[in-house]
């Protein structure tokens, strides 16, 4: 286009800089400036949002020099009272403050030249500065003119009223608006939602319109969205995305909207877009037109020149409140209504807490009936991302430290078990310190983080958190259906790429270490803490027993039969506690493992008083000794705490005696006292009335002796298995699970998966808090999470799938519960996590009055079980050399053994609950998919198709990745999108491609793309798309490299 020149003296520039007319100057000051260079990519632009994120990329230094703003002139002196080096023009351009630094400030300008960046020596400094830079210029000028006209009209009608309603007279100051209202003029209510159709006609074959929001109260303009439009697509070249104003952007009868149109870029030639023209208009006009729409010359930067015009209309949807428009007017082939639920649901505090930062786009598009689908694609970010991986580092480190405590309280220990105590100890000391590490860095980061772009994948103190997790929503409204909601979760595949993949991923890792270690027992945490408990028990109840028995001597020189008959009822309660804690079938087959591993040579073996030894050492006693450890019998534990019961009847047996209750004492036959008290015979038959206190205490004695040594056995063997069970327990959680390396990868791969699962099934809950069978399902059966990955089987990504199908089968040890939140405040409704590695549990809070309407199951706490799935298919030009020179078995075994866990999860919901709807359909759908899968097609994308299918069959979780969830992905959803809204919502064919062509190109994932690299550009070359499957191909113009 022409460019406009601008003839200045320059004598009068040097004038006007000086400091003899510093009294004129809006605000001057030291700062340091520079510019940006030409290739640099356009600003990145977020709906509804008036901040631009900037790279700091091909940037020239700022330096420092001193500014004086006159007007709108800013000039720019090398230093105070110094020579004028540049004056800028602070028309058609925008100031704004940069995300990433609160002190920098960046002036772009509608022309197209470089923008020129501002740094203040303080962030109140630079806010000063960006309210004097924004209102340098004559558009603002002009509103200010028209506000204090406005002001003028109103304080003029206020004046005649006071002299014919006194009383209507109220003193102190009124806000804009309330004097706006009481002088008759509009109020500043809301005409939201407001939807529009733009439509352009240029000579341009391709442009690219922007449309921004101007606030004429507050002189703010803000952009909302930017999309490309086809010339021949309609009459007048159809705005694809139409432009929907909702909650997020609210929009007044005083309210401007600015339309600008660029030069699009060409796809063949790449040339980066120019300014064409602009144009504005009001709400106010627009809802007060008799005609169907209104036009508006789009005119040059300098308002001379037409090249073009622009047509906006409003659509206008049946069922919204106060229609004021014509009836004629009225786009008749919309679709009935909007979701009349979307503002009370996507505005509630469930979904305020887990959503954030989100992108927002509007189509309309038409069915095979000739009517119209209005359909509104969501992103969003997720606080989860981080808050989830921060609780699962907590939740570990809490685990390891309680793991060091356990094995410490072990005692002394044989010097083999020592040193295996001490390797675990240094295991989870090495992983405590990472872990410390790690929560720390993320701890520094801002409370207000929900993203890790794809950059950043590989950053060291990211390494639990995923990669551009977000939740892609699409809710449609048809002439049939009102507010229809489908939901899929993207996230880079979880994979622990800070360790990158040389030796591969978790999967082969894992199987190195499983093949080079010992075969060795191993021990849950629910054994070793039963283990803890008995130890714990026999600790308490040993000394309660010794001490009652010592008590019976002493109390039988007494001669005193009460205190007698007391005393032995103390103790007969505390070792019939003690025999109970004994009969532990745990105590047992530890005991049967020790003997088998000594038998073995692998092992050691055990003292009387509890500690291991090395079997070496125990190897002193000889071939008899040998003869009896393998003649083993199974039964002697059971002896062993029989025993003790045994010798306590004895004790009582001859406490009955002494006290005078038996009168046949010959029934205790000396047999049988032989039998359970050893040397002791039975000749104590004197009765109370003829003994001396010393023949009590002597018939007691032996007894009581053997009591003693019968639970001093008993608590040895005790001892000795269940601390064989704790430390092989401890063993079994770390040094059993690999080198602390391997530990760390397994826990970062499930961080980032887990964090995803769960924003899906707290999205799915919310969706489903109305439909019974949903939450009958999920605390019957529980709930679908499928894994859809794109990876390929070839270089780095193997490893990536090795990572990430460990990752995904440790979620099967996760289970979701239902909880009361204390408040709806945002902090209460997030999701936490409780619980060790591999019994976690995910607590979801609702509020009162929703946890109150769920199915009784759910408000007593029953688990929520998560069966995961993983299918992948790569669809890149590296899965072409898998398939031809490589190996793809990896693939093939991961969705073989998805589908039968799959068909095992369907089977189990159809026989809980067979009259759920679409549950008998699912047998052709799994049969379809194991014919898919034993075609062994190659990019056989049908089998993602498929598993998708049944997913949403039964309520599932779906789940899509590829490397960085950004193009691969992109492709997947965008398809998955427009096959639902063709399969459920008869979008007609002829309009399949256009509608996939126009999410991809200006849909939501341009956004993930843009504000992940910050280009506009999907990361495929038109050689590699060579090879992608048809439907997986961006449209022209939508890839390619690019320099940002």
């Amino acid at each position: 286009m022409k460019r406009m020149k601008l003839r200045v003296n320059h004598r009068q520039l040097l004038f006007l800089s000086r400091e003899e007319t510093s009294g004129n100057f809006q605000r001057e000051g030291t700062l340091r400036v520079g510019r940006q260079e030409r290739e640099e990519q356009p600003l990145i632009e977020r709906k509804g949002s008036s901040e631009c994120v900037l790279t700091s990329s091909s940037v020239s230094d700022l330096s420092e020099k001193f500014c004086r703003l006159r007007g709108n002139l800013l000039f720019i002196l090398n230093k105070q009272g110094g020579k004028l080096e540049e004056v800028l023009l602070l028309e058609r351009c925008e100031v704004m403050k940069l995300p990433d630094d609160d002190r920098r400030l960046a002036v772009s300008f509608d022309s197209g030249d470089p923008r020129v960046f501002i740094k203040c020596s303080s962030s109140a400094d630079c806010t000063s500065w960006l309210e004097v830079l924004r209102d340098a210029n004559t558009e603002m000028l002009r509103r200010r003119i028209t506000h204090l006209r406005t002001l003028i009209d109103t304080h003029t009608a206020q004046h005649t009223q006071q002299h014919t309603h006194v009383a209507s007279v109220c003193g102190g100051d009124e806000s804009l608006e309330d004097a706006a209202a009481a002088g008759g003029a509009e109020p500043a209510a809301k005409v939201t939602p407001l939807h529009l159709r733009v439509g352009v006609v240029t000579v341009a074959a391709r442009v690219q319109i922007q449309v921004s929001v101007i606030d004429t109260h507050t002189h703010t303009l803000r952009k909302y969205c930017c999309t490309e439009a086809v010339q021949g697509a309609d009459d007048d070249g159809v705005f694809l995305t139409s432009v929907s104003f909702c909650g997020d952007c609210p929009l007044y009868h005083h309210s401007r909207i600015k339309v600008t149109v660029y030069h699009a870029e060409e796809p063949t030639t790449h040339t980066a877009r120019s300014f064409l023209g602009f144009t504005s208009f009001s709400i106010r006009d627009l809802l007060r037109s008799k005609e169907p729409h209104i036009s508006m010359s789009l005119r040059t930067m300098d308002g001379v020149n037409e090249v073009g015009e622009v047509k906006v209309s409003r659509l206008q949807m049946e069922g919204e409140s106060e229609d004021k428009t014509p009836p004629e007017h009225k786009c008749p082939a919309l679709c009935d209504s909007l979701h009349s639920s979307f503002q009370d649901k996507e505005n509630s505090p469930m979904m305020r807490a887990v959503l954030c930062a989100q992108v927002c786009k509007v189509y309309r598009f038409q069915t095979e009936d000739q009517r119209w689908l209005l359909v509104r694609e969501q992103m969003s970010e997720t606080p989860l991302s981080f808050s989830l991986p921060k609780q699962l580092l907590s939740a570990l480190i809490r685990e390891h430290t309680s793991r060091i405590q356990e094995v410490k309280e072990l005692g002394d220990l044989s010097p083999h078990w020592n040193e295996l105590r001490h390797d675990v100890i240094n295991h989870c000391n090495h992983l405590i310190g990472c872990y410390q590490e790690t929560l720390a860095e993320l701890d520094k980061l801002s409370a207000s983080s929900c993203f890790k772009s794809s950059s950043s994948k590989s950053d060291k103190h990211l390494q639990f958190v995923p990669t551009n997790l977000h939740s892609q929503r699409m809710e449609v409204t048809s002439p049939d259906s009102t507010g229809v909601w489908y939901e899929v979760i993207t996230v880079g595949a979880p994979a622990d790429h800070h360790q990158s993949f040389k030796h591969g991923g978790l999967k082969r890792l894992l199987s190195k270490h499983t093949n080079h270690r010992d075969s060795s027992v191993s021990y849950s945490r629910d054994e070793s803490s039963r283990a803890r408990e008995l130890l714990s028990s026999v600790a308490q109840l040993q000394p309660l027993v010794f001490g009652l028995a010592e008590e019976l001597l002493s109390v039988s020189l007494e001669l005193n039969v009460t205190r007698l008959q007391q005393v032995l009822d103390g103790l007969t309660q505390q070792t019939e506690l003690f025999v109970h804690a004994l009969k532990d079938e745990l105590v047992k087959s530890a005991l049967l493992l020790i003997h088998s591993q000594r038998s073995d040579g692998t092992s050691s073996h055990a003292h009387s008083n509890g500690s291991l030894c090395d079997s070496a050492t125990a190897n002193q006693e000889g071939q008899t000794s040998l003869r009896q450890q393998d003649e083993y019998d199974e039964e002697e534990w059971d002896r062993a705490w029989a025993n003790v019961a045994m010798s306590l009847n004895c004790i009582i047996a001859m406490g009955d005696r002494l006290q005078g209750r038996e009168d046949h004492p010959q029934e205790m036959t000396s047999s049988e006292q032989q039998e359970t008290t050893g040397d002791t015979n039975s000749q104590n038959t004197a009765s109370p009335s003829s003994s001396s206190a010393s023949s009590w205490q002597e018939q007691l004695l032996p007894l009581v002796v053997t009591l003693r040594d019968c639970v001093r056995e008993a608590v040895d063997k005790a001892r000795t298995a269940m601390t064989f069970v704790v430390l092989q327990g401890a063993v079994t959680g770390t040094v059993a699970q690999g080198p602390a390396h391997i530990m760390l990868r397994r826990h970062a791969v499930f961080s980032q998966a887990l964090s995803a699962v769960v924003c899906g099934f707290v999205l799915k809950l919310y969706g489903g808090l109305e439909d019974q069978d949903f939450l009958q399902q999920l605390h019957s059966v529980g709930v679908l999470a499928q894994f859809e990955g794109l990876l390929s089987t070839y270089g780095d990504e193997v490893g990536m799938l090795e990572d990430m199908e460990v990752g995904v089968a440790d979620l099967s040890s996760v289970a979701f519960t239902v909880t009361e939140a204390k408040t709806e405040q945002p902090d209460d409704l997030l999701p936490t996590l409780r619980g060790a590695w591999g019994s976690l549990v995910v607590e979801v809070p609702l509020p009162p009055e929703t946890f109150g309407s769920l199915p009784l199951e759910l408000r007593e706490g029953r688990l929520i079980r998560v069966h995961p799935v993983l299918f992948n298919i790569g669809i890149n030009q590296q899965q072409s050399l898998a398939e031809r020179f490589g190996d793809s078995s990896l693939q093939e075994r991961v969705n073989q053994q998805s589908c039968e866990r799959l068909r095992a999860f369907c089977h189990s919901l159809r026989d809980t609950l067979p009259h759920t709807a679409g549950i008998q359909s699912l047998s052709d759908l799994l049969s379809s998919l194991d014919r898919s899968l034993e075609t062994r097609k190659r990019k056989n994308v049908e089998v993602l198709w498929i598993a998708a299918m049944v997913c949403r069959k039964v309520n599932g979780v779906r789940l899509t990745s590829c490397k960085s969830a950004k193009d691969r992905t992109a492709m997947s959803v965008t398809l998955e999108q427009c096959v639902l809204l063709r399969e459920r919502h008869t979008l007609s064919q002829q309009h399949f491609s256009t509608a996939l062509d126009c999410m991809r190109r200006d849909g939501c994932r341009m956004e993930n793309v843009q504000k992940n690299v910050g280009s506009r550009k999907f990361a495929f070359s038109g050689v590699q798309l060579l090879t992608f499957p048809k439907l997986y191909r961006p449209p022209d113009g939508s890839f390619g490299s690019s320099t940002h």
